[in-house]
């Protein structure tokens, strides 16, 4: 089979056997580019893995599933109150970072990992499940209610996926986004104008920029959501965030609220709108063309917002 593999900051398509780690066969349908695939690239060091992690695809029966990457040891502390993105040894194994991912013509994963699609949506799109998860779970530390004014800063994957949630939640949304794609995508999801002061500020593009216009569009004693991802770190002003008194809350990857996964609640929600594939796929590429996907998605001002592989 051809599977993607990072070596030295260079992206390699390999022909490899079959996949054989333990677990359920699923054919790959759709695996999209994620914003830390572009940093473990540009690290520039060999990857014993298949990298990918936002998957879904076909199993042998033709049952369409999405792939959750967590690999969790489902006896920590953290694992059994639900909390397994919390798990200290799972992280690390998850598919794509720490094990063979979904960038493949097929992969291995256990049963546990696999979240079963509504009739209604396909495989081709169902890559945005993982990112949706991320955006639902956040949303759920934060507190999410019905009523509040929620803006958004950053208008890729992550910022649109927000979106989509908070306004499930019956929240008014505003968008703060840095292209014109992006707000035209986040407007079709039904995001409005930046507009005075807000309960929950959601900071998703990862900069200090946008980390400080976060504080300057929270309200006194609101909160603001961390999900931007700041690898090098980043300087608040914290002042300003003091003298509101504002909450910072962070989040990582996705969880279990009581019996219910935060996957299965995002692949609901892409069920329920399926604007949102229109929305935020903006290219598909064939397996073989793999490099020139990586260029066009580094290249957010030309119009990418999530670039799809299909196998």
């Amino acid at each position: 089979m051809r599977a993607v593999y990072f070596n030295d900051g260079e992206i390699e398509l390999r022909e490899v056997p079959a996949a054989s780690d333990q677990g359920v066969r699923v054919r790959v349908r759709s695996i999209g580019i994620c914003g830390s695939d572009l940093h473990m690239l540009e690290m520039k060091s060999p990857l014993q893995f298949i990298v990918g992690h936002e998957v879904a695809g076909l199993l042998d029966d033709g049952s369409p599933v999405a792939v959750e990457p967590a690999m969790p040891c489902n006896e920590c502390a953290s694992c059994r109150a639900g909390d397994y993105n919390l798990c200290p040894v799972g992280a690390g194994k998850s598919v794509g970072v720490g094990r063979n991912g979904g960038m493949a013509d097929e992969l291995r994963v256990p049963e546990s990992c696999l979240v079963y699609l509504p009739s209604n949506v396909d495989a081709r799109d169902a890559c945005l499940v993982e990112p949706l998860a991320v955006a639902v779970h956040g949303m759920r530390q934060a507190g999410l209610d019905a009523g509040q004014r929620v803006a958004v800063v950053g208008g890729g994957t992550i910022g649109l996926c927000v979106v989509v949630v908070a306004k499930a939640g019956n929240a008014t949304v505003g968008l703060s986004a840095r292209y014109d794609h992006q707000v035209a995508a986040g407007k079709s999801l039904g995001a409005g104008e930046i507009e005075g002061r807000y309960d929950l500020v959601v900071e998703c593009a990862g900069t200090e920029k946008a980390v400080n216009r976060a504080i300057k569009l929270c309200r006194p004693k609101g909160k603001i959501l961390m999900l931007g991802t700041h690898w090098n770190g980043l300087t608040l002003q914290q002042i300003p965030a003091m003298m509101k008194e504002i909450t910072a809350i962070s989040s990582f990857m996705y969880a279990m609220n009581g019996p219910v996964r935060d996957f299965d609640v995002a692949a609901m929600l892409l069920a329920r709108h399926p604007e949102i594939a229109k929305a935020l796929i903006t290219h598909r590429y064939p397996l073989a063309e793999v490099k020139q996907a990586f260029v066009v998605a580094r290249d957010r001002e030309a119009g990418a917002i999530k670039v799809v592989l299909e196998p």
